[in-house]
């Protein structure tokens, strides 16, 4: 319980508020987006007055206040308010959030991603520690940022998160919100007895604002008053950085796919430095974001999402994520990463079942999630998460489908893949590569 549900959901008054929702909704249609309505408004970012004035419609996420999309201020002009319809179909909301997608894929977008899981690490062995914890090499200098998954003894999914160098004995992890909590305990849980090492959740100490699309670069250079090219600012590095009266710092890295960078800083400065990307943002088209466009870019991307796509059952090479993993980096001291010998146990063996990307070969259904998945006309597994790709002009999901070992690529692609939606078979295109810029390029330009 301690490591599924954040520490003031445990509070009487919370429960009592809540308690009924949650059992009076246990036969409901369980709609997508679906966010309870008691107790509500617990968790606000920094930000959040400046997200209500600007149109934000708010899904709750781990208590956390979240906007989903933006009502544009045409219609609040109209009278129209935000808030979500809930339904299976195209909802009234499903074109804003197509705006702010196009935004990132071909503009700017602005995402306020303060609720982002922060967890300090630091200690004279803090990197030992997140050698022992991470399946990556996270011995890199201080200024880069490296992804990795924690593994369990088995090479299932414990964590997928990044991990920002800030100096020689101290780093920062970057988690989902929904993960934070499980995450701090399972480091906390293995960090040895005898290491000079401390976990500190600093998640509301900082702010973050992610500035993601092709004019990301060009709006950001001049408040920062510095080169933002590859040569001085490569992609998986951050920079401490100046905007405005803050001190930030700015981490070049992408969760939907683009060039782009979030960026961090303190709390109490968060309002100023979203007035100033506003005001500057304005000449070029800056748009507002919500977490539909988050998601749906992520989708197009095939980038996995712990909780849906990545599980502590769920073998880390299976997941397609053996390019983070790195059997025979230096042994630290306190041993092997954990769940090394089962990777290396899988890789000899071969793979039982693939994690594919599908993009729905008809324009009109939508995909959500748990949709099940027909190869050669036998149903073989399940979605873990669906969405709409706008950029790509239809739905997309993830989903794991068997395979023999040493089955090869083609053989895997080669087959006839559809998605039942609603009761219907629709023909699907698989893809182990995403299908969205499948070499990474954007996010290097």
């Amino acid at each position: 319980m301690r490591r599924r549900c954040q520490p003031f959901q445990a509070n009487a008054a919370y429960l009592v508020d809540r308690i009924g929702e949650a059992l009076g909704l246990h036969y409901a249609d369980q709609f997508p987006y679906r966010s309870p309505m008691s107790a509500r408004s617990v968790r606000v970012t920094p930000l959040h007055d400046r997200l209500v004035a600007s149109g934000a419609a708010f899904g709750e996420v781990s208590g956390w206040e979240r906007p989903g999309w933006f009502l544009p201020e045409a219609a609040r002009a109209r009278g129209e308010t935000a808030q979500y319809r809930y339904g299976w179909g195209r909802q009234p909301w499903f074109a804003h959030a197509a705006a702010e997608h196009a935004a990132v894929r071909t503009g700017v977008g602005l995402l306020d991603l303060s609720t982002f899981g922060k967890i300090r690490v630091e200690g004279r062995d803090a990197l030992d520690v997140l050698q022992l914890v991470c399946a990556n090499d996270v011995a890199v200098a201080p200024g880069r940022i490296v992804y990795t998954q924690w593994l369990n003894r088995n090479g299932g999914v414990e964590a997928d998160v990044t991990v920002s160098r800030l100096a020689e004995h101290v780093f920062l992890v970057i988690t989902p919100t929904v993960s934070l909590v499980r995450d701090l305990a399972w480091l906390k849980r293995h960090i040895p007895g005898d290491a000079h090492c401390v976990a500190t959740d600093v998640t509301s100490g900082e702010a973050c604002l992610g500035v993601m699309g092709p004019r990301s670069r060009e709006l950001l250079a001049p408040l920062l008053g510095r080169s933002l090219d590859n040569g001085d600012f490569p992609f998986g590095s951050w920079r401490e950085v100046e905007i405005g009266y803050a001190t930030a710092r700015a981490h070049r890295i992408s969760f939907v796919g683009e060039l782009g960078w979030e960026v961090y800083m303190p709390a109490d400065m968060a309002g100023h430095v979203f007035d100033r990307l506003i005001e500057r943002g304005r000449s070029l088209g800056l748009r507002l974001c919500g977490t539909q466009a988050l998601e749906n870019c992520r989708l197009e991307k095939a980038y996995r999402h712990y909780g849906h796509d990545l599980s502590s059952v769920d073998h880390v090479l299976e997941s397609g994520l053996g390019f983070a993993v790195k059997p025979d980096k230096p042994r630290g001291r306190f041993g092997d990463f954990i769940g090394r010998e089962a990777v290396l146990q899988r890789r000899a063996e071969g793979l039982h079942r693939r994690l594919l990307q599908f993009l729905l070969a008809d324009p009109r259904p939508l995909l959500y999630g748990n949709e099940a998945i027909l190869r050669d006309g036998k149903v073989v597994g399940y979605l873990t998460s669906g969405g709409y790709g706008h950029h790509l002009g239809a739905a997309v999901g993830l989903g794991y489908v068997p395979s023999e070992p040493g089955e090869s690529d083609a053989a895997l692609l080669g087959s006839s893949y559809e998605v039942e939606v609603a009761c219907e078979r629709v023909a699907a295109r698989a893809s182990l590569a995403p299908l969205y810029d499948p070499k990474g390029e954007r996010m290097r330009v």
